[in-house]
């Protein structure tokens, strides 16, 4: 590779002589830079400012493709000899639907703050997968080894202890995992906001290339780039980049194989397996992300839900099933993200007692929500009027009521 472009891209080091090209670095510098005019990144810091109200537990049906890999049909076979006589039955929990579920679980612990602070460290790491795997039905904590014919324990949150190849590519010895998960932690929980974000698709890999567990190693690694760029670029569960590789499941595991690959030629890189593969990935995973991004604003168009809430609010007054001035509460809300109750008589200039009514009013419909009664208000966004004020997540539904 030319010198001179190495110097313009920046390079994270993976721990082993392996470098990262990120080709996306200046477009994500010049996200960064448009925070204020981008209306996804608006968007995003209006979903942090109310994320006490609007986690996932609002757009959790949306993230319903985040799934993991399909199950190996070695998998299949020891089920259906071990439980013959009830196949259908056994094999029901291997379901999209059912696998889907399971990961919205911990992603929502996740979202929760479960790793916050440590997303990269071997104790997180294990930890999602041991949360995951708990919720797996008995039979399917084994998986079936193709080569030595023998069917291997899953542990929940415990390190691979057999040796593994997954399709070209063999696994190091179970030995050496504890060295290279310690490596990866150092590595990846010592890197700065731009680099996290940059390295995320690099951090992504490696995992899957120390594969530490005997199973659910690509789960674990979707939840945990989740995990990563919720906490940096505060995304609010709003998006998830583990929804888009799902979507995009044949480019994503050709990548992952890619980047398997040795080194082409003396150009490509300094470590043993190939850069110019990693930079594809990273440039694709990036690329990826900001998919999610657009596909969550066309969604939920960000731009005019300000509008469409103060809409409301008018009509509700009109209709009589609103004080009067209810919309410049809502709007102050949505300005501000929290606004003190002592505050609300002097937006309404109104006494104090006509603002409790008002603020009383509009708790009562689910609009705004408080810890207490001397909390300040947040927004809410209550699934009655979903359809009302984020019409795109739901459009046959808008669509009926317009009509």
């Amino acid at each position: 590779m030319p010198a001179e472009v190495r110097r313009r891209h920046r390079f994270v080091d993976d721990g082993d002589g392996r470098h990262v090209l990120v080709i996306a670095f200046v477009e994500f510098a010049a996200r960064e830079e448009r925070r204020a005019q981008s209306p996804e990144i608006a968007w995003a810091d209006l979903i942090e400012a109310r994320r006490p109200v609007l986690g996932t537990r609002r757009v959790e049906p949306l993230n319903l493709q985040a799934l993991g890999p399909r199950v190996r049909p070695a998998e299949e076979a020891v089920l259906r000899d071990r439980h013959a006589t009830d196949a259908r039955q056994r094999l029901q929990p291997l379901s999209q639907r059912t696998r889907a579920q399971q990961q919205l679980t911990v992603q929502r612990w996740i979202d929760d703050g479960g790793v916050k602070g440590r997303t990269t460290t071997v104790g997180a790491i294990c930890e999602i997968h041991r949360r995951f795997s708990e919720l797996l039905p008995e039979e399917l904590l084994a998986v079936s080894d193709p080569e030595s014919e023998r069917t291997v324990g899953v542990v929940a949150g415990g390190l691979r202890r057999d040796d593994v190849k997954v399709g070209r590519h063999r696994a190091i010895s179970p030995g050496a995992i504890p060295k290279f998960m310690t490596r990866f932690e150092q590595v990846y929980s010592a890197l700065g906001r731009s680099e996290t974000i940059l390295a995320a698709a690099a951090a992504h890999h490696r995992l899957l290339w120390i594969h530490p567990f005997a199973d659910g190693n690509g789960r674990v690694a979707r939840l945990m780039s989740h995990a990563s760029l919720l906490e940096v670029l505060d995304t609010g569960s709003v998006w998830s980049v583990a929804r888009g590789l799902a979507r995009n499941a044949a480019d994503y595991k050709q990548h992952l194989m890619s980047c398997d690959s040795p080194r082409r030629n003396d150009l490509d890189g300094r470590g043993a397996l190939s850069e110019e593969a990693l930079a594809e990935f990273t440039k694709f995973f990036l690329k990826t992300c900001l998919d999610q991004l657009r596909f969550m604003e066309q969604l939920l168009r960000p731009d005019r839900l300000r509008d469409r809430i103060l809409l409301w609010a008018e009509e509700e007054v009109r209709a009589g099933t609103l004080p009067a001035k209810s919309g410049q509460v809502l709007e102050a809300v949505l300005f501000r993200g929290a606004v003190p109750r002592g505050d609300v008589p002097a937006l309404l200039g109104a006494s104090e007692r006509a603002a409790r009514r008002g603020v009383s009013a509009l708790l009562d419909r689910g609009v705004l929500s408080s810890e207490s009664t001397r909390a300040p208000l947040l927004i809410t966004f209550p699934s009655t009027l979903a359809a009302r004020w984020m019409p795109g997540l739901f459009p046959e539904q808008g669509a009926q009521e317009a009509r």
